[in-house]
């Protein structure tokens, strides 16, 4: 897809929906919706009357204004409606309307940890070409036509999971044009083999740029270092991609963008009948599989140390271990830690130890990213060359003292505070909501997760970290990679 940031002070922190960042292997994220230009800004002039009636792509552009002027709102209290279509999908819907908007996304187990070894990159591109063509659409036309609808298609590719995301305007005409052309994207793309070639050239270009930079050369080894043997440790290579074929991209579209695996998130101004003829209209044209589809279970590494070659002024390092699926009842004793550990900025423990104190590194963080199954705890720093062991003697120090100790009584408050404090500017907008939407069925989380999260944060206690930590963050199985090491 090329798929979600509860609590981030650092930009790879993650509270349960977002993925560590990086692209194309076990560190992958929801890349940015590749959002197209909305035109029309420069008519939001006038009376509102005349702004409304005029062409769409104003009245689209609008909406957005006015999105950002309710961001305000915070949506307390949100009603998740689930049921499960007659094509077998999923659908969570959410109705509000306080803005004339629908936000609409499909999820698919169809992450890069699907893609065979030999051919990763797979998943990133079925995704990526959806929109290059579809039925007798080329990618022009589909991106004229979202223009002059002023609608918008989003997505992305992460390890577990691909979306595919709609905004658009509720009113009727709009909506019907936008969701027309969704489920004809969705179902029929033909994957032009000269869109193909494009794109793969794209790719092994950017795969041959990120060999050279220390920051990409440690995220990629890290992840193989803590997946051994697994597709969450794959990333894609210059021959991987170059492999892939258009068969690859039908065949994988056929078995993983199924109607009964596929999760739909709806949330806007529509009704609970009209989201269910969205549901079915969007995912009854779909392949019918796409069910039950599981990653290979995660094997623990063994813990050792990784130096790599590199002129960096710089080492870059990363420690870590598969640590928790996002199922796991430890997650919220893991969150509330981390925040305190390295996930608090300025207020954690590795920043005052290794920053503050001894000026080691500027900046220091960790974080849980829990996936489908054990998800990445990482530290990360980078420091000069000639006191990389003396950093990594401090981090060895306040990770094995904050498992043994857990989190003082003040350190708990603060991090509790935070969490459930900024917890409703999380959620204050329609496109905010659909991440947790998706991600509430994806993960399949109870729907009541939303209103359950202030108190399941407070009730963690220093015991239940310290025990989540001992199970989840153990030594014997951390790794640690430093690229440009002496």
């Amino acid at each position: 897809m090329k798929q979600s940031k509860l609590n981030a002070p650092h930009p790879r922190s993650t509270a349960g929906f977002a993925q560590p960042a990086g692209c194309g292997g076990a560190k992958q994220c929801f890349a940015k919706p590749r959002l197209r230009p909305l035109p029309g800004a420069g008519l939001l002039v006038g009376s509102l009357r005349s702004i409304i009636v005029g062409r769409s792509r104003a009245r689209f552009a609008l909406i957005c204004l006015l999105t950002s002027l309710a961001s305000s709102l915070a949506l307390a209290g949100v009603k998740i409606e689930h049921w499960i279509a007659p094509s077998g999908a999923k659908v969570y819907f959410v109705e509000t309307g306080v803005l004339p908007i629908l936000d609409v996304q499909l999820d698919f187990a169809a992450g890069s940890v699907f893609a065979p070894e030999a051919k990763a990159g797979l998943a990133g591109l079925t995704q990526g070409l959806l929109e290059a063509g579809a039925a007798d659409l080329d990618e022009e036309h589909i991106a004229g036509r979202l223009v002059d609808i002023g609608a918008r298609l989003g997505g992305g590719v992460d390890s577990d999971r691909a979306s595919v995301s709609l905004r658009t305007l509720s009113s009727r005409p709009e909506r019907e044009s936008a969701l027309d052309l969704l489920r004809t994207v969705l179902s029929a793309p033909t994957f032009p083999q000269s869109v193909l070639e494009r794109e793969k050239g794209r790719t092994i270009a950017s795969i041959r740029e990120a060999e050279t930079r220390p920051d990409a050369i440690a995220a990629k080894r890290f992840a193989a270092a803590i997946y051994p043997g697994h597709p969450y440790g794959v990333s894609p290579t210059v021959d991987s991609v170059a492999a892939v074929s258009r068969e690859d991209l039908v065949e994988f579209h056929r078995r993983h963008y199924g109607a009964r695996g596929a999760i739909v998130s709806i949330i806007g101004d529509v009704s609970r009948a009209e989201a269910e003829a969205i549901a079915q209209r969007l995912t009854e044209a779909l392949p019918p599989g796409g069910a039950e589809l599981v990653p290979p279970p995660v094997t623990k590494p063994q813990r050792g140390t990784i130096k790599i070659a590199h002129p960096a002024a710089q080492s870059h390092v990363h420690i870590g271990l598969p640590a928790i699926r996002r199922s796991d009842a430890d997650y919220f004793p893991l969150l509330v830690g981390n925040y305190t550990l390295g996930g608090g900025g300025f207020v954690s423990r590795l920043m005052k130890e290794v920053r503050e104190k001894r000026g080691y590194a500027y900046s220091v963080y960790s974080y849980i990213a829990p996936r489908k199954l054990e998800g990445p705890f990482e530290i990360g720093l980078q420091t000069k060359r000639e006191q990389v062991g003396d950093a990594l003697k401090v981090v060895d120090e306040v990770l094995t003292g904050y498992i043994a100790q857990g989190p003082t009584p003040k350190e708990l408050a603060a991090a509790k505070k935070n969490l459930v404090d900024g917890f409703a500017l999380r959620m204050d907008s329609n496109a905010k909501l659909l991440g947790y939407l998706s991600a509430i069925g994806f993960y399949g989380l109870p729907l009541t997760y939303l209103d359950d999260f202030p108190a399941k944060v407070k009730a963690v206690t220093a015991e239940q970290i310290k025990a989540a930590f001992a199970r989840h963050v153990k030594a014997e199985n951390l790794v640690t990679v430093v690229v440009a090491a002496d």
